[in-house]
C-alpha cells in the first residue's frame, strides 16, 4: 500500500508539474495547461448556468406575471447576455489574466470585423435592436421576404420562424431591420381577411349580402366584434363582385382554411336558395358575306 501511495503521489506531482508548465505569455500573464483547463471548464459551466437561469427566469420568476410571451423571451435573453458578460470578466480575473492584454485581441477582432465579420456584427446589433424596440416578438405572425410564419425564438444572430408546413426557417436579424417586415399581430392577433364572391347579374344584391353575413356569423372562427361586413365591389364582365370581410384571431397563420370553410358553406347556401354563380361568358358573332362562283374561280386562277 505504501508503494501504491508513493506511486500515486509521484504521478500527481508529475501531472501537476505538467499542468504548470508555461506554454506562452499573454500580456503579463503566463498561460499553462492548468489555466487552459480552468478556462474551458469554467466557460462551459457559465454557458450551461446562463441557459438554466434564462429558463428559470421565464418558467418560474416571470411565469405568473402579466408580461406577454414575447417580452418574457426578450427579458430572458438580456439576462443571459448579462450573465455571460459578467461571468467572463470574473473568470478571467480569477484566472489571473491581465485584462489589459485583451486590447490586443480587440484590435485583432476589429481587423477581423473589417474583413469578414461585418454580417455577424450586423446581425448581433440588429438582434439587440429587436429585443429593445420589439418590432417583432415571439408568437407574432410575420412576413419577411417570401417567408410567412410564426416567430418561435429571437437569438443573438438570427430569428427562427416556423411556417405552416412546420419548417423552421432561420432568418438573420439584419433582415428585420433593413428590410420590409409585415407583422400581422404587432398590436393584437385580430386580423381581417377579404374573400371575393361573385354572383350572376340576375341576383338581388341584398339577398346575397344576407346570405354571406349569415354564413360568416355562424362560423366559430369568425369574430363577432368587429362584425363581418359585405362590400359590393364592382360590376364585373360576367358577375356582380362582392367581398366578404371577416375578422379572426385563430386563423392568422391559415387563412386558406378559413376561406375554404366559408366557401363550402356559401356554395351550400347558394344552391339551397337558387343563387347562381356565373362563369365567364363571351358572345362570338360571325359575319358572313355571299361569294359567287366567278369570284372563287378568279382567285383560283
Amino acid at each position: 500500500m505504501e508503494n501504491v501511495g508513493a506511486i500515486i503521489k509521484e504521478w500527481w506531482a508529475s501531472f501537476n508539474e505538467l499542468l504548470q508548465t508555461p506554454l506562452f505569455e499573454f500580456g503579463a500573464s503566463k498561460v499553462d495547461l492548468g489555466l487552459i483547463f480552468y478556462l474551458v471548464v469554467s466557460i462551459a459551466i457559465l454557458i450551461i448556468l446562463s441557459k438554466w437561469l434564462m429558463r428559470f427566469v421565464v418558467g418560474k420568476v416571470l411565469k405568473n406575471t402579466h408580461v406577454e410571451k414575447g417580452m418574457l423571451q426578450s427579458v430572458a435573453t438580456l439576462v443571459r447576455f448579462g450573465i455571460l458578460v459578467v461571468g467572463f470578466v470574473i473568470i478571467f480575473q480569477t484566472a489571473g489574466i491581465d485584462l489589459s492584454a485583451l486590447s490586443i485581441v480587440a484590435g485583432a477582432l476589429g481587423v477581423g470585423i473589417g474583413f469578414g465579420l461585418q454580417n455577424i456584427t450586423n446581425n448581433f446589433i440588429s438582434g439587440l435592436i429587436i429585443l429593445f424596440e420589439r418590432p417583432i416578438k415571439v408568437g407574432d405572425r410575420i412576413e419577411v421576404g417570401n417567408i410567412n410564419g410564426d416567430v418561435m425564438s429571437i437569438n443573438a444572430r438570427a430569428t427562427t420562424i416556423i411556417t405552416n408546413d412546420n419548417i423552421s426557417v432561420i432568418v438573420p436579424n439584419s433582415e428585420f431591420i433593413s428590410g420590409t417586415v409585415i407583422n400581422w399581430s404587432h398590436s393584437d392577433r385580430n386580423v381581417r381577411f377579404l374573400f371575393p364572391v361573385g354572383v350572376s347579374y340576375k341576383e338581388d344584391p341584398e339577398k346575397v349580402k344576407k346570405i354571406l353575413l349569415d354564413v360568416a356569423e355562424k362560423n366559430e372562427h369568425v369574430l363577432k366584434t368587429p362584425p363581418p361586413v359585405v362590400l359590393f365591389d364592382e360590376f364585373g364582365d360576367s358577375s356582380l363582385n362582392f367581398y366578404l370581410g371577416v375578422w379572426t384571431s385563430t386563423h392568422i397563420e391559415k387563412p386558406r382554411f378559413l376561406k375554404s370553410e366559408l366557401y363550402f358553406e356559401i356554395f351550400k347556401k347558394f344552391a339551397e336558395q337558387g343563387v347562381e354563380i356565373p362563369f365567364p361568358q363571351r358572345d362570338l358573332h360571325i359575319k358572313t358575306s355571299p361569294v359567287t362562283v366567278e369570284q372563287i374561280q378568279s382567285k383560283l386562277n
